[in-house]
Formats: C-alpha cells, sequence, structure tokens
C-alpha cells in the first residue's frame, strides 16, 4: 500500500473512532443514581454500589453507564433531579437517599423500574405492598431503623453504665425518618430507664444550635438518628461530639471512621451493593414487581478506641470482644 494511500485510510479510521463510541455509548443501558447529598462524602458506598453491579454483570463505562443526580444536599431537590432522570428515559433509577429519594423517584414514575434503599419497612411507608412481591415498578433494600434503635441504646447502655440521661437528635425535614426514631428511642429507653430528650436539626446552623442546647443541659450521652443529611454532616458532628466531650451513638460506621465513638447498624456499603446488584438484574430483564424486598442481614458494632481514651473511658472487655471493628 502507498504510504499516501496509507495515511488517508488512518485519518479516516481516526475520524470514526469518536463516532464509534459515542454509538458504544448510546447503545450501553443507562442507570440513573438519585441521592440528595454530594458524592464526596460517599466513595465507600459507591463502590459498594458499583460492586453490586459488577455481581450482576455491569461495569460502568463498558456496558452500563450510570447519570448521577446528586442534591448537594438540598433536599427539595430531589423531585426536580427525578424528572430530569425520567426526561432521560433512563433504564433504571437506584435511588441511595433514604425514604425522601425513593418518594421522589416514585412521584416522577410508575414505568420506569426503581430500586430504593430505605431505613424503614417500604410496605408500612406505602412505597410497595407486599416484601415477598413489591408490584409495581419499584423494590429495594430495607436496613431497619427502629428494630436497631433498643439495641443500638444497650450498647450505649453498657459502654455508659451509669448513664441516665441521653440527648437524640433527628432531622425534622425527614419526617418518617423522625417519626420512626422517636418512637423507637422512647420506647426503647423506658425499658432500660433512661430519660430521653429529643432534639430536631435539619440544617448546619440547626445542628450547632442543638449542641449549644447540650451543653448547656450536659446529657450523659448523644443517640444519633439515622438520616442522610446527619450523614453528609458526619464530620461535624464528630467534632462537635468530640469538643464538648459528648460521647455519642452514631448509626453508621462512617461516623466512628471520621472519629466518632461508636456506631451500631446495618454495613450500609452492603446495601449499597444489594442495590447495585437489583439495578444489574432488572437490566438483565428481572421485573420489579417480582423481585423481593431484601432485608439487610449484616450488621456491626464499631468502636474508635482512640476517641475513647480520648473521653477518660473504658471500653468494657466483653464490648470489645463482641465488636466487629475496633479502631485503634
Amino acid at each position: 500500500m502507498k504510504r499516501r494511500s496509507f495515511i488517508t485510510l488512518l485519518s479516516g479510521a481516526v475520524a470514526t473512532w469518536p463516532l464509534a463510541a459515542r454509538a458504544q455509548q448510546a447503545t450501553m443501558p443507562v442507570i440513573g443514581l438519585l441521592d440528595q447529598r454530594s458524592p464526596e462524602a460517599l466513595a465507600d458506598r459507591l463502590r459498594g454500589f458499583r460492586q453490586g453491579l459488577r455481581d450482576a454483570g455491569f461495569v460502568e463505562g463498558q456496558n452500563a453507564a450510570i447519570e448521577y443526580r446528586w442534591g448537594e444536599n438540598q433536599m427539595d431537590r430531589l423531585p426536580e433531579l427525578a424528572a430530569d432522570l425520567v426526561r432521560r428515559q433512563v433504564a433504571v433509577i437506584a435511588t441511595t437517599g433514604g425514604i425522601p429519594a425513593a418518594f421522589a423517584a416514585k412521584v416522577a414514575t410508575t414505568t420506569i423500574p426503581v430500586v430504593f434503599l430505605v431505613s424503614d419497612d417500604p410496605v408500612k411507608l406505602g412505597l410497595v405492598t407486599s416484601l415477598a412481591r413489591p408490584g409495581g415498578n419499584l423494590t429495594g433494600t430495607n436496613f431497619f431503623t427502629g428494630e436497631l434503635t433498643a439495641k443500638r441504646l444497650e450498647l450505649l447502655r453498657e459502654l455508659l453504665p451509669t448513664a441516665t440521661r441521653v440527648a437524640v437528635l433527628v432531622n425534622s425535614a425527614n419526617a418518617e425518618n423522625t417519626e420512626t426514631t422517636s418512637r423507637a428511642v422512647e420506647a426503647a429507653a423506658r425499658a432500660i430507664g433512661l430519660q430521653i430528650q429529643v432534639l430536631n436539626a435539619s440544617t448546619i446552623g440547626q445542628i450547632n444550635a442543638a449542641f449549644a442546647t447540650f451543653v448547656r443541659q450536659r446529657p450523659d450521652a448523644l443517640f444519633i438518628g439515622i438520616d442522610p443529611f446527619f450523614n453528609s454532616r458526619r464530620t461535624q458532628l464528630v467534632n462537635l461530639a468530640a469538643r464538648h466531650a459528648l460521647p455519642a451513638s452514631f448509626p453508621a460506621r462512617d461516623y466512628v471512621e471520621a472519629g466518632g465513638l461508636m456506631s451500631y447498624g446495618a454495613s450500609i456499603v452492603d446495601a449499597w451493593r444489594e442495590v447495585g446488584a437489583y439495578a444489574g438484574r432488572i437490566l438483565k430483564g428481572a421485573k420489579p414487581a417480582d423481585l423481593p424486598i431484601v432485608q439487610s442481614s449484616k450488621f456491626e458494632l464499631v468502636i474508635n478506641s482512640q476517641t475513647a481514651t480520648m473521653f477518660g473511658l473504658h471500653v468494657p472487655e466483653k464490648l470489645l470482644a463482641t465488636a466487629d471493628d475496633v479502631i485503634e
């Protein structure tokens, strides 16, 4: 082949590469991921989601694409972000932002499959009609809240056996979570003889104001309710608890990894993996109506021994022995 002909052929091939890449991208199934937080604080969870996709045979950028819609900690943006994914005509919507994100997707579409991640019974919430056969276009994972509250309080009491007064922080903007947590914590506290005071916070300023109240009233410990906004502000919460020497129980291990004292709850990374796996199964043709709700079965107690030392606390050997992870 003459040199000029070869160069002409090569130039033509190079010109078609972007077109081919775009064509491949266009033929990939697209997953929409909806969350009111920002991605910077969710790296481990996103890895879990992508692992679930891989378990189902899909790799982002190779045979599936993901359209991310982040609310940047503005929960009121969820409806417009969900509507945008519907306009984009994604193949499936994965909602990882708890109950508010799940309902935003439910309102936005009755046809596009939705895989949710929620902290309460989705039948009670009205997201699905049955755990075994959800019906409609929604299915997903329940990683519990109320069911774990009593256990969290018992573990906190085991660490602080002389504690009598516990402050509870919930997000009033997340009504379903607030109701579930408040009801469960009041019942659990009565059972073990603890007095509780529930405070609300749904903004950064309100978190600061709540801690100012804690400083004045000096409860023996703090119980942080499960909430996506609180998770996005976990560094603020952990730092305030440390600054005011207030032992706190958190709902997930990433608080403890940020310096929090202790956490007990479902493995959220594993729950995100389950959402990814279900999204992948739907891409393969499964119908959400036929996919039973996954109920988290992996729970973990995590203790930060450095934080305990900073608070002057002795962690009982029994508690250390039962912990799934002790951060030194």
